[in-house]
């Protein structure tokens, strides 16, 4: 799979994770996200890009009816089921890695993988955005000042690790 990776300044490394994306129908928005919300327990992401943690799970809004419900590595996947009328559920952990990365040269490494702005309001702390990487797409994760998680697709893990590490050591 995905060899960690230490450098000075730097760190990457690659863990399984359990996502399950739910989506509202068109139309439905209003009464999907009640539903999610009284299920979950907590409020939603009211904008695309922000995230909610609740319970062990990331509450990710991905797109303007679609979330992400993201458990920690190992953790099992959130168990929640969007109601038939209102969208619908799928688990996605199967087909994505976490690639976790942090260190003081993390912006300049990412600089030269996908485009980013890192000093951006939209890529604050705990704000989530979508973007593509040698044109696949991948949800990146800020985590902190110096850290991101980079969700990719499992097919594509080892080599986009692989283009972030020669990055690194250039």
């Amino acid at each position: 799979m995905v060899e960690p990776l230490s450098l000075k300044d730097f760190n990457l490394s690659a863990a399984d994770c359990a996502i399950v994306q739910i989506e509202g129908w068109d139309g439905m928005l209003a009464k999907f996200e009640a539903s999610v919300s009284q299920a979950l327990g907590a409020p939603l992401p009211a904008r695309v890009g922000e995230t909610v943690r609740h319970a062990g799970v990331l509450v990710v809004r991905v797109a303007p009816r679609r979330f992400w419900l993201v458990s920690e590595a190992g953790a099992k996947p959130p168990a929640l089921t969007a109601d038939p009328e209102l969208g619908y559920s799928v688990f996605l952990g199967e087909g994505r890695v976490r690639l976790r990365m942090d260190g003081m040269r993390l912006p300049e490494i990412l600089s030269k993988c996908i485009a980013v702005d890192w000093l951006s309001p939209a890529a604050a702390r705990g704000r989530a955005w979508q973007t593509a990487f040698h044109h696949l797409p991948v949800l990146l994760l800020r985590t902190a000042e110096t850290a991101c998680d980079l969700f990719v697709p499992r097919s594509f893990a080892k080599s986009l690790a692989d283009w972030i590490a020669d990055s690194a050591a250039e």
